[in-house]
């Protein structure tokens, strides 16, 4: 006998019990059930005692505790434990039963889930949640994907639960992606994006800290500001916020004490990896991935901090100028770094719009780029204020090739450009590493050229491999005997 619970939720680390709460204040019944069941008890005594929740201690009481359709979701670690509470799960489902998988999965894993769970008489949704902690308590971003049917019957709590936007705060960042593993796909390519945006915001800040030579107080003000404007964000409303923190130790700002050794989790990583494997120049979520993995060679950094030499101020009459017109004119170095770190930024999210174009062409999921835009327009770590230019963009031109050549997108970047280039030439110019800075300006330059170097390139295959070209005057696929051709080295 089915109970009465309209929802029930596994795994009650932080981010699961967070969204149990959420789901229990828009109206609804919890069940809710963890592996260690301490937690189960701690959360029914605690922060859920009198609320609508029923506290279970196995999977059969959790199962029969929520009314049909069952709604279960599991918000646990990606990969192995995810089978194996399907496993567990399904003795006591009845079909038409509904399993939502709520972590950081590979979206391969969902596609398989989706069709084993299918097969078996149930529904699947794999979900991206974005937002943290406080998005999971107050409104994530929903990022739904899996058995289409099944989603007609959750759609009204995910958007209930979900962070809304617009004019009247109603709309909500919530909306089904695609079949089978679109959902956990678009949640790759977020936190792929926010790679990017974090590295590009790491650059700015070692910049205006180490060239521009602005305290932690200035810098908080730079990004106050900042936060007003084109740049209105998430992540920058937070950075400036962590320039206003002290140490309570010391009294010095807690910035300034923390280890500069950076963790990932691996969604990057997945994000770079899968676009190699379609084919797509995610450069600028690479460049941040790596520049993660040499901040973690610190050991062997320090050492080469003091054998590897830099650019010398002393021996170069041009950088100790470009030095001091630099620190001479503050306000149009901070001005230069923002607009390289806005038309950076832009080539991120172009970036990550042009290889979810390429995986929904790939797998046949039909994407609505414009709707992506949306749902991370709140709730979710990547929120800014220019998605709603994206999705203005692709409601316009929903095959809309690449976000750079949209007009809005097109002007921002002609302006940028100027003060683009200036920042990566002086941190070139003073050694200051800024890999996705620059990277974003090689996408640029790349993709605007109608002409690359790439014919030199399939020359040389062709010469040790005889992999073979085509021409620009010819029809069909060729292949020389350049030995035989080429001019004789002289001894």
């Amino acid at each position: 006998m089915s109970g009465d619970c309209d929802f029930g939720l596994i795994g009650l680390a932080v981010m699961g019990e967070n969204l149990a709460l959420n789901v229990e204040s828009r109206g609804y019944k919890v069940a809710v059930y963890n592996r260690t069941t301490d937690k189960v008890d701690a959360l029914i005594e605690g922060r859920a005692a009198g609320k609508n929740f029923v506290g279970c201690h196995s999977i059969e009481e959790f199962v029969k505790s929520c009314a049909r359709p069952r709604k279960l979701m599991m918000l646990v670690k990606a990969g192995p434990a995810v089978d194996a509470i399907i496993e567990q799960l399904t003795p006591y489902l009845e079909p038409g039963d509904i399993i939502i998988d709520g972590g950081n999965t590979h979206y391969a894993d969902t596609e398989r889930r989706t069709k084993e769970v299918e097969a078996k008489g149930f529904h699947f949704i794999g979900t991206g949640v974005s937002g943290g902690e406080e998005g999971a308590l107050k409104g994530p971003s929903l990022m739904p994907g899996g058995s289409k049917d099944a989603w007609p019957m959750v759609k009204e709590m995910f958007q209930a639960i979900s962070a809304k936007v617009g004019p009247n705060n109603d709309i909500p960042c919530c909306d089904w992606v695609g079949p089978r593993g679109a959902g956990h796909y678009v949640k790759m390519v977020h936190n792929g994006i926010e790679y990017g945006d974090m590295q590009l915001i790491c650059e700015a800040y070692q910049l205006l800290k180490d060239v521009g030579g602005l305290t932690n107080d200035e810098l908080y003000d730079v990004f106050d500001e900042w936060n007003k404007g084109e740049l209105q964000s998430y992540l920058i409303e937070i950075t400036r916020d962590i320039f206003s923190v002290k140490d309570g130790d010391t009294s010095d700002h807690l910035v300034d004490r923390i280890l500069d050794v950076a963790g990932a989790k691996g969604t990057g990583k997945w994000m770079s990896q899968l676009a190699l494997d379609l084919g797509v120049p995610s450069t600028l979520v690479t460049s941040a991935v790596f520049a993660r993995g040499i901040s973690a060679q610190k050991e062997a950094r320090v050492r080469a901090s003091s054998i590897l030499p830099g650019p010398a101020e002393g021996d170069n009459p041009k950088l100790a100028a470009a030095v001091a017109e630099l620190a001479g004119d503050r306000a149009t170095f901070i001005e230069m770094v923002r607009q390289g770190l806005y038309a950076s930024k832009i080539v991120s999210y172009a970036q990550g719009f042009v290889q979810l174009q390429a995986a929904s062409q790939e797998h046949d999921w039909d994407l609505d780029y414009g709707q992506c835009a949306l749902l991370w327009r709140g709730g979710c770590i990547i929120r800014a204020q220019f998605l709603d230019r994206i999705k203005e963009a692709f409601d316009d031109q929903p095959n809309l090739e690449n976000l750079m050549l949209y007009p809005y997108f097109k002007d921002a970047m002609a302006t940028a450009q100027p003060h683009f280039r200036a920042v990566v030439m002086a941190a070139t110019q003073l050694g200051v590493p800024v890999p996705a800075f620059s990277t974003a300006l090689a996408y640029y330059d790349s993709y605007r050229r109608d002409r690359l170097p790439a014919n030199l390139l399939q020359a040389q295959r062709d010469y040790f491999g005889a992999h073979t070209y085509k021409r620009t005057d010819k029809d069909g696929v060729f292949h020389t005997e350049w030995l035989d051709l080429r001019k004789q080295p002289t001894s």
